[in-house]
């Protein structure tokens, strides 16, 4: 989650995974897309490394707010434009030679409580990455104890998803993120030393559904393929195994391998491949990158190069995203 430089009252972030993920896709140059800019860290690694231009990319207006320092050491070689990723063929007008997604929610906005993404600090309860559309608070305020169920079971993997959502609409209005924590944590038994915040799961079935992070991955999975120019390099970072599921049933499909896996699949699918795999495995970080940050250590890197062979409609039902098979049949 990538972050380098902020104001003097927001810590200092590293962008995760970023070391392996030059390495995967060096040699680095001509135009790359930053889809996920959120401070900058990996358009910086991308432009030292050797990048004509990074196209930045947020759909968090307040980090590009903050990308001043940036644009006046890159000059032209950074452009800038609020937006989300899923358009990024769109935004870019022209082919790429690499696309970098950072998924998820950013350091940045974790830590600050007035964008209500935190269960550790009070604030409204907001998780909105830009400004607009239904906030948490719309959200849990408003939709019926089933919906809410659905959505922590199928995006935060709940397992007490319809206790918790029982519990939410009695006692419902809520504000702030913490009058939430306080009841999804009632509903839970005390964790023992180590284990994760009761509220962890349900927060980020709230935030997924409030983003709409699933619909938004899936499409600039496909918007990268239409842009990137063959031999164009894809390289994504996940924070969770849904993201990471998601991601890693794209790759398999497009480059052919789930087809190879199959030994009754007609051989002929993986020479339309529209990717080549670069890591046949999860990049994972190293335990000093996690000593350094600790929010690294979910983190998955995959990296794949575009093909000669022309995109093609993608089947979501099969790209193993979260919930039932209706929800990812038509565009959202």
């Amino acid at each position: 989650m990538a972050a380098d430089r902020f104001p003097d009252q927001i810590a200092p972030h590293v962008p995760v995974l970023i070391d392996p993920l030059i390495e995967a896709v060096s040699p680095v140059h001509g135009l790359w897309l930053d889809g996920t800019f959120g401070a900058g860290g990996y358009t910086r690694r991308l432009l030292d490394a050797g990048a004509d231009v990074v196209i930045g990319v947020d759909r968090d207006p307040t980090a590009l707010d903050l990308a001043a320092p940036l644009s006046e050491e890159y000059g032209d070689r950074l452009r800038l434009m609020e937006g989300t990723f899923s358009d990024l063929d769109t935004h870019a007008g022209e082919p790429l030679d690499g696309v970098v997604l950072d998924l998820g929610v950013s350091s940045m906005q974790l830590d600050q409580a007035e964008r209500g993404f935190s269960f550790m600090k009070d604030g409204p309860l907001d998780m909105r990455m830009s400004s607009e559309g239904p906030s948490a608070a719309d959200l849990v305020n408003n939709l019926s104890e089933q919906e809410l169920a659905d959505y922590l079971y199928h995006f935060g993997e709940e397992r007490a998803s319809r206790r918790i959502a029982r519990a939410i609409v009695a006692a419902r209005p809520f504000e702030t993120t913490l009058q939430l924590a306080e009841v999804i944590s009632g509903c839970l038994p005390r964790p023992k030393p180590g284990q994760a915040h009761p509220a962890t799961r349900s927060f980020q079935a709230i935030r997924i559904a409030v983003n709409g992070e699933f619909a938004e991955l899936i499409r600039g999975l496909e918007a990268a393929e239409r842009a990137l120019k063959p031999g164009g390099r894809l390289a994504v970072v996940t924070f969770h195994s849904l993201e990471d599921r998601v991601v890693k049933r794209f790759f398999q499909i497009r480059s052919g391998s789930a087809a190879r896996a199959n030994r009754y699949a007609p051989e002929s699918e993986a020479e339309v491949a529209q990717f080549r795999l670069l890591t046949r495995k999860a990049v994972g970080p190293t335990p000093d990158e996690v000593e350094r940050n600790p929010r690294a250590r979910s983190a998955k890197l995959r990296v794949a190069e575009r093909t000669e062979a022309a995109p093609t409609p993608v089947d979501r039902t099969a790209m193993g995203l979260p919930g039932p098979a209706h929800w990812w049949k038509e565009k959202t």
